[in-house]
């Protein structure tokens, strides 16, 4: 599911900077990138229903290589996803009510620390 109700999509920013405003808020960015892309997820366990479900914050390098502290990256839409084992994540269905608030915290702490860059 894209969400589209946020300021930051297609804003242009060095990686640098992008980096510990993310970290900040608990997205990793482990093994999802290359020197043109990176994905910055956020992990959202339900125990009470057995479900996993990842915020996802997708970017591409416009000028440099990822992870260029240097590079120029473009925000992309957010989505968000509910993972299924051992097929992977499925983002074209309904989320809970929850992880959609839990999402929108996320992404309005992403706006927040990316102000003045």
């Amino acid at each position: 599911m894209k969400l589209t109700d946020y300021n930051f999509p297609e804003k242009e920013l060095k990686f640098g900077n992008l980096l510990p405003v993310m970290d900040e808020l608990g997205f990793v960015h482990a093994e999802q990138w290359d020197y043109e892309r990176v994905m910055f997820d956020y992990k959202m366990l339900d125990e009470r229903v057995n479900a996993t479900y990842y915020l996802r914050v997708p970017a591409y390098a416009v000028e440099g290589d990822i992870p260029g502290e240097d590079t120029i990256v473009k925000l992309m839409t957010p989505i968000v996803g509910r993972h299924y084992y051992p097929h992977g994540v499925e983002y074209d269905e309904e989320m809970p009510s929850k992880v959609l608030n839990k999402c929108a915290t996320k992404l309005k702490g992403i706006e927040e620390g990316l102000k003045g860059f």
